[in-house]
């Protein structure tokens, strides 16, 4: 089969439903949940908007808005360079991410069950030999997706904030070091941000970040909806705003699923 014959396939079952398509992106809103930082660091703009017009005297037959909304609010994408350990790699921008990575496949690794026994649940690299023991080694190029279900909260229990931070679970150091051994393209997350909500206890603090951007690799946050795909067969798409020299970017991102 060519190519032209794969992707005219490829349509033909999508509109047919053969394959279906999941929407892993969270609806960005003014009511978007926020990574909050400690003082005095700066913190993220939350999403607002401004009416520009509205079918009257400001613009007669049109509706539009200004809005505001931070690199990394809502479903959101991170570049090498929005971490300290990426800043001097070439083309480590959200303008300069290479499309075909965009377009991959994903490995759902579902320990949903673990982290609502306990938020502060560390992801390792023995777990992630147990899952590919059972559905097989995480191929070079593919995404590694965390299903932890902390997107089915309501934003308190989400952001899961106490006096000491954010309760929320994330990578061990040898689960990021891991994924990098395996080439994987990055890591994508249900919670505000790729690491735990106390990973500056990790070491190195905020392995995810560190480790990752540093290696070259993207992350992806606020991803919902992980639970409708499997553990393995799923392609997922999602391409950030190409902002020049930009850090992050929200994103629309989707899975294509087979049935």
């Amino acid at each position: 089969m060519s190519s032209t014959d794969v992707l005219a396939a490829l349509a033909t079952d999508i509109a047919a439903g053969a394959i279906r398509i999941v929407d892993l992106t969270q609806e960005l809103s003014e009511d978007t949940p926020l990574l909050v930082l400690p003082e005095p660091f700066g913190q993220t703009a939350a999403f607002s908007r401004e009416e520009i017009s509205r079918y009257d005297e400001r613009g007669v037959a049109w509706h539009w808005h200004n809005f505001t909304v931070g690199e990394h609010t809502g479903t959101h994408f991170d570049s090498p360079v929005h971490w300290v350990s990426g800043k001097d790699l070439a083309d480590n921008t959200v303008d300069k991410a290479p499309l075909q990575k965009l377009v991959a496949p994903a490995c759902v690794l579902d320990f949903s069950a673990e982290c609502a026994a306990d938020a502060d649940f560390l992801l390792k690299a023995d777990h992630i030999k147990a899952w590919e023991a059972e559905h097989g080694e995480i191929e070079e190029g593919s995404w590694v997706l965390f299903r932890t279900d902390f997107s089915k909260r309501e934003t308190d229990a989400y952001t899961n904030r106490r006096e000491d931070g954010a309760h929320t679970p994330g990578p061990d150091t040898d689960a990021v070091e891991y994924m990098i051994a395996r080439k994987v393209i990055g890591f994508g997350v249900e919670t505000i941000g790729t690491d735990a909500g106390q990973a500056h206890l990790l070491e190195p603090a905020y392995p995810a970040h560190t480790l990752l951007h540093g290696a070259g690799l993207y992350g992806l946050q606020c991803l919902e909806n992980l639970d409708q795909l499997p553990p393995k067969g799923a392609i997922v798409a999602g391409a950030p705003l190409k902002i020049r020299d930009g850090s992050g970017s929200p994103l629309r991102v989707f899975a294509l699923v087979a049935g």
